[in-house]
């Protein structure tokens, strides 16, 4: 949509092909409905949250960065605010409120949209455009195009790959797609009765034995296969890669990571104290969520009835060692359709920076996900994609 807008805004003819009978599926998931368009932060601590490629999309983001995206939207009417972590969202907390301004936008700058459409393949000739080929027939000419057709992260909204293998056939690279920002498997079954549980200000070190990643004091939600939430998603690439290793992967969850063993140890002393004829699991209740109580219990084989005057030092400690490292394995991550990004892509070596378009093909260009490129969850993956999208599009009307 935005490759559309800024072709449009520099006078071009300009026809928008959507796979759906609406515009912005993906964009209307984004924040969890709220759409983090992007995130208010500096261009170098921008760039540090992409996963290796980030020097790619310095020119884009020359050209359009997150503040140009901001005015963009706020000139528009859409008014946005920055929360913490410095996300941006639509001051209405809707997606639909960012899609409609784009919407708009394209009606606006004489952008021809058509739905339910399917492309099939380009017709290429002496290695140049010359039109569009869909899946029922129908062809479009044209002299340039941009595929923007995502990655195959959340396939029910219409990004299924067939953008990506178009340009296979074209002579493209496409590096290994993999998940990005995704949920993990466990092998520990006996934690499925802490589904839906979000446990905050909390601490995970992944290991694979030999390496060691900590991260951030944050959130973590329990679901039905295993572990997601924001300290989840965001680690899940490097995990991704330990497990592609054939490595074998384990996460220690801190619970109490502003408290040292000893700091610890002492509250445990004066809980215990000030509730001597207790049982523990009800004296537990003041430093853990309730049905965390029962799996520490059960993890660390002591009767939960035990009052606890009766708690041995052994007991005690196993209780400390639990606290600050629940020890889980990791299985492997959920499928890529249940991602939020795509890590993989079309190679960055075959598509010129400073216009997006394609090495290899004159008047190809690309924007969004089916780029290798991506970032951690915030608001970063979103402004790639609007600013690679307006690059295309500026370079496809002047170039």
């Amino acid at each position: 949509m935005m490759a559309a807008i800024r072709a449009g805004q520099l006078q071009q003819d300009v026809t928008l092909i959507e796979k759906n009978s609406i515009l912005g599926r993906k964009l209307l998931l984004s924040g969890k409905g709220r759409c983090n368009i992007t995130n208010a932060c500096d261009l170098e601590s921008f760039l540090e949250r992409f996963s290796g490629n980030s020097q790619f999309l310095r020119d884009a983001f020359k050209r359009f960065f997150n503040q140009d995206l901001i005015d963009f939207f706020e000139k528009r009417g859409l008014r946005l605010k920055t929360e913490r972590q410095l996300r941006v969202f639509p001051i209405t907390d809707r997606s639909d409120s960012a899609v409609e301004v784009l919407r708009r936008e394209l009606l606006k700058n004489k952008v021809k949209i058509v739905y339910k459409s399917r492309l099939k393949d380009i017709f290429i000739q002496d290695n140049k455009i010359k039109g569009l080929l869909f899946t029922d027939g129908k062809v479009i000419p044209a002299d340039r195009v941009i595929l923007a057709t995502g990655g195959l992260s959340y396939g029910f909204t219409g990004s299924t790959g067939e953008g990506l293998e178009i340009a296979r056939k074209l002579g493209h690279t496409i590096n290994p797609l993999k998940p990005g920002l995704v949920p993990l498997e466990i092998r520990q079954r006996c934690l499925k009765i802490l589904e839906g549980l979000t446990l905050k200000n909390i601490r995970l070190k992944f290991s694979d034995g030999q390496r060691q990643i900590n991260s951030d004091i944050g959130e973590l939600l329990f679901t039905d296969f295993g572990i997601s939430g924001p300290l989840v998603l965001t680690l899940s690439g490097h995990i991704v890669d330990w497990l592609n290793q054939n490595k074998r992967v384990f996460v220690d969850i801190d619970l109490k990571p502003g408290l040292s063993r000893e700091q610890l140890n002492a509250r445990l002393l004066r809980e215990f104290k000030l509730s001597s004829k207790k049982s523990l699991k009800n004296t537990l209740k003041s430093l853990l969520p309730q049905r965390l109580v029962n799996v520490f219990m059960d993890i660390a084989k002591i009767n939960p009835d035990k009052k606890v005057s009766q708690i041995t030092h052994l007991e005690r400690e196993n209780l400390i060692s639990l606290f600050k490292g629940l020890h889980l394995d990791i299985i492997k991550p959920r499928p890529i359709e249940e991602a939020m990004v795509t890590r993989g892509g079309i190679s960055l070596k075959e598509i010129n920076p400073r216009t997006m378009e394609s090495r290899r093909i004159k008047g190809l260009y690309f924007a969004g996900e089916m780029i290798d490129i991506d970032a951690d969850t915030g608001g970063f993956n979103l402004q790639a994609a609007f600013s690679t999208g307006y690059l295309a599009g500026e370079s496809v009307a002047l170039n």
